[in-house]
C-alpha cells in the first residue's frame, strides 16, 4: 500500500522532522510510496498531492527536510464539518485516498488537527473503511492531553530561554528603574511563558493563562520589586484573563474569531506597557516575541528533531 501525510496548524523547528520521519516508512515493507497532501487536509480535499518519494529520495535531502523549519507541506486552518452535515466532503476525502491506494494517513498538527484525525477516524469505521488515521503531535503550546511533551515546545523554550537571558541582560544596563514586559505565546496554556523559569530568579514575575491576572496586583508586585531591582523583568502568556474570563487585553483586540471559534490575540504586552506607564511611570517597554517563538532554527532542539 502506499501512505500519506499533511501539516496543519501553526508552523514549529520540529514540524518538519516529523514530516522526515514519515517519509522514511518508504522503508518499511509493504509501503511503495509516500504521497504529501498540500496545505493539510485542504489539499486532500481538493485532491493536491505530491510524491514525496521523489522530492525526497536521498539522506542528503532527508537531513535537510529535517533541519528546516515551518510546514514544508504547506498548513491549513480548516475545520471539518460533522460527516452527518456534509457526508459529500468525507466521501471526496475517502475516494481522493483511495485511487492512490492510501492505507494510512498521518497527520501532523496540534488540538485542532487531533480533532480532524478523530473525526476522519470515526467515519472510517462508520462507513467500514480499512484506512487507518493517525495524529502525529505538534505545538509549541505544549498542550495535547496524554502527552508528556510535544514536538515543536522543546525548540520553542529553548528560543525562550536564549532570548529572554539576552533581554535580561539589554535591561540591566541602565542605573534607573525600569520594567520590560515579555509577551510569549500561549492562549489557555501556560507552559511556554512558564519554562523561561528555567532560568532561575528572573524574570521576577511570570503570569500564566491558568491563573487569573488581577491588575492592581500586578501593579503592586513591580513597586514591590523596585525597591531590591532597578530593572524588573515580567514574562507573560498572550492569553491572560481576567477573574471573570475575559481576555485582559480585550479592548485592544479586533474581536474577530479563526473558523475554529478562538479569538485572534495580540497586543496584551503593549496594553500592560501603557498600563505601566499611567499607573507607575517609570521606564518601561514591551517586547512581542511573536513568530519567532516557533521559527528560530538556529536555537533548534536537538533532543526535540529526534
Amino acid at each position: 500500500m502506499n501512505i500519506a501525510v499533511a501539516q496543519s496548524g501553526g508552523p514549529t523547528c520540529a514540524i518538519n522532522s516529523s514530516l522526515a520521519g514519515v517519509i522514511k516508512g518508504m522503508n518499511l515493507d509493504g509501503i511503495e510510496k509516500v504521497y504529501g497532501a498540500k496545505n493539510g487536509i485542504d489539499g486532500v480535499i481538493n485532491d493536491c498531492f505530491c510524491d514525496l518519494s521523489v522530492l525526497v529520495d536521498t539522506d542528503d535531502k532527508l537531513k535537510l527536510l529535517r533541519e528546516t523549519p515551518s510546514t514544508a507541506l504547506g498548513s491549513c486552518r480548516l475545520k471539518l464539518p460533522a460527516a452527518d452535515v456534509k457526508p459529500d466532503t468525507y466521501e471526496t476525502i475517502f475516494a481522493n485516498l483511495r485511487k492512490r491506494d492510501i492505507g494510512a494517513f498521518f497527520y501532523i498538527g496540534g488540538n485542532d488537527s487531533m480533532d480532524t484525525v478523530n473525526k476522519l477516524h470515526d467515519y472510517a469505521v462508520k462507513t467500514g473503511s480499512d484506512i487507518k488515521f493517525i495524529g502525529v503531535p505538534k505545538t509549541i503550546d505544549n498542550d495535547l492531553p496524554e502527552t508528556d511533551h510535544t514536538p515543536g515546545f522543546g525548540s520553542a523554550a529553548k528560543y525562550l530561554a536564549t532570548t529572554v537571558k539576552e533581554i535580561i541582560c539589554d535591561s540591566n544596563v541602565y542605573n534607573l528603574e525600569s520594567v520590560t514586559i515579555i509577551e510569549i505565546m500561549g492562549r489557555d496554556a501556560g507552559w511556554l511563558t512558564a519554562s523561561v523559569s528555567v532560568l532561575g530568579d528572573v524574570p521576577h514575575l511570570i503570569y500564566l493563562p491558568e491563573r487569573p491576572f488581577c491588575i492592581d496586583r500586578f501593579y503592586k508586585d513591580i513597586k514591590q520589586l523596585h525597591k531590591t531591582h532597578k530593572a524588573v523583568i515580567v514574562a507573560v502568556s498572550e492569553g491572560l484573563k481576567d477573574k471573570h474570563g475575559e481576555y485582559v487585553a480585550a479592548d485592544n483586540q479586533s474581536g474577530k474569531r479563526d473558523v475554529f471559534g478562538h479569538k485572534y490575540l495580540a497586543g496584551l504586552g503593549k496594553f500592560l506597557e501603557q498600563k505601566v506607564c499611567e499607573n507607575i511611570g517609570c521606564k518601561v517597554r514591551s517586547v512581542e516575541l511573536n513568530v519567532c517563538q516557533r521559527c528560530a532554527s538556529h536555537v533548534a532542539s536537538v533532543t526535540d528533531l529526534n
